[in-house]
């Protein structure tokens, strides 16, 4: 896949959470779970993000929403 963020947005009127694997793209989204999307690029296939609908309603009243992403985590020199 190689290396991309993940960039994390949040509708608080629609109560939507967006997590994208890079940059935010057309996608095909299939419902996983109950308000769980993943989305999935229509050409190369590849997963490119997820999207939980009811966010706050669900964080609230039910138990962690487990998605499979793996992830590597870098340390950024600081700037000057």
């Amino acid at each position: 896949m190689g290396e991309k963020g993940l960039i994390f947005s949040y509708d608080r009127e629609g109560d939507m959470l967006d997590i994208s694997i890079g940059d935010p793209r057309e996608a095909i989204s299939n419902e996983i779970e109950d308000d769980v999307f993943v989305r999935i690029d229509p050409v190369s296939r590849e997963v490119i993000g997820f999207s939980i609908l009811n966010f706050q309603k669900k964080i609230n009243t039910e138990s962690l929403i487990g998605l499979p992403i793996e992830a590597k985590f870098d340390l950024l020199p600081k700037s000057v």
